[in-house]
């Protein structure tokens, strides 16, 4: 054998060549021949065609109306953003004190009470009794002589409960007035008894109204329409009543109103107007206001005098409840009556200075701003809202801090 000989590399043309060869038997041109075996040494299953999980971007969930917050961080106004959150903490409190006052003797079997999660307005799959526990100053549990455990009012729930009927008692016309300004407001001048009746709470409105209906002959009237829905109506028109919140308060603060709301001329950008100027234009916008005591239903839908009206009757129905403010289930209630659109959320948005949003797109509270001061309290503060913030506290407070504020002598 020769020492000295060595292999000769192959040249490129004989290395093209080659490929040419692979490329016209191993890989035909048709796509239905099948590979051969000698073309796995081709294969490509090596590189990487996807993206590792752990290298990808994660993409942001879009938030569901039912959880994403109206209000961004800058804007929150935390008083209202409180009250909201008051009203989650007690929900249990005002729904069971609603549903107990109607049961038979004010007591209900704590097995049935499990079951109406809905009605009393605890988490559904909780314990009931782990509500009822947390206020012991408002409800109390026993066990009945067959054996079987219920719960009702404490004796001191009993006295507010009292207290409250008197507070009902004593501004019974006040209500009848409210109800009159409501009636005066809707289309024909007539509201289903049934909406009135489900929104009593929000008016500060007696269970029990619907049976004095009939001790004020000369202001309401019910009708049984043909599938048996009770409607009470208007039978006279006051002129006195018809005279909106907004309009007594433009007489006593002309310039405070003409910059409560915000119907902007579209002009275009040539004019180069002055803030000033352009104040003074969408002033003609503004005003006149138009009454919510007028026939909204007469105007054509989609013109500025029609939103202008749908902006009043918000701003009075708000100044017309207990707490200057209205959940989405309240406001859509009056809908048909109040000639009212399927754009009310968009519209409130557009007129920030009157209307505060909290709460989320699918269940937002509207409050008028007018109604609270600065420190976030009612400027005016029915005898109910006390009641209620009365009873708050009770609710709040455990049994020995009862006996120790009962000791000292000291008020709630």
């Amino acid at each position: 054998m020769k020492q000295g000989l060595r292999r000769r590399p192959p040249s490129i043309a004989a290395v093209m060549a080659l490929f040419r060869f692979l490329s016209t038997t191993v890989f035909p041109s048709k796509p239905q021949y099948v590979l051969s075996s000698s073309a796995a040494f081709y294969s490509t299953s090596f590189l990487i065609t996807k993206t590792p999980k752990k290298f990808r971007k994660k993409r942001k969930k879009k938030e569901s109306p039912r959880t994403k917050s109206i209000q961004t961080q800058p804007n929150l106004i935390r008083h209202f953003e409180n009250i909201l959150h008051r009203d989650a903490h007690f929900r249990f409190l005002t729904k069971t004190k609603e549903f107990l006052s109607k049961q038979r003797e004010q007591v209900l079997l704590l097995d049935d009470a499990g079951k109406l999660h809905q009605q009393l307005g605890f988490p559904r799959g909780r314990k009931v009794l782990k509500s009822i526990l947390r206020h012991p100053l408002v409800f109390q549990t026993y066990r009945h002589s067959d054996g079987k455990m219920w719960f009702g009012f404490t004796d001191l729930m009993e006295d507010l409960l009292r207290e409250e009927r008197e507070i009902e008692a004593k501004s019974e016309l006040h209500k009848v007035d409210v109800v009159r300004k409501l009636l005066m407001m809707s289309v024909n001048k007539r509201i289903p008894l049934s909406k009135i009746y489900h929104n009593r709470l929000l008016f500060g409105i007696s269970e029990d109204f619907r049976d004095k209906i009939a001790n004020y002959p000369n202001y309401f009237r019910v009708v049984v329409e043909d599938d048996g829905k009770r409607i009470l109506e208007l039978v006279n028109w006051d002129d006195s009543l018809a005279v909106s919140a907004l309009e007594k308060e433009f007489m006593a603060d002309e310039e405070k109103v003409k910059k409560a709301f915000r119907f902007p001329v579209k002009h275009g950008r040539k004019l180069e107007l002055e803030l000033e100027d352009e104040r003074k234009l969408n002033l003609l916008n503004t005003l006149p206001l138009v009454s919510p005591y007028s026939d909204g239903s007469k105007l054509d839908l989609w013109t500025l005098e029609a939103e202008k009206y749908r902006v009043g009757i918000i701003h009075e129905f708000l100044s017309l409840t207990l707490e200057k403010r209205a959940y989405i289930h309240n406001v859509v209630e009056f809908k048909e009556e109040f000639s009212l659109t399927k754009h009310t959320y968009q519209m409130l948005l557009k007129q920030p200075r009157t209307f505060y949003l909290a709460g989320t797109q699918m269940n937002w509270c509207v409050f008028l701003k007018d109604g609270y001061g600065e420190d976030g309290e009612l400027v005016d503060k029915d005898a109910q809202v006390a009641f209620n913030e009365k009873l708050y506290k009770y609710a709040d407070m455990q049994e020995s801090e009862m006996d120790c504020r009962t000791e000292q002598g000291c008020g709630v």
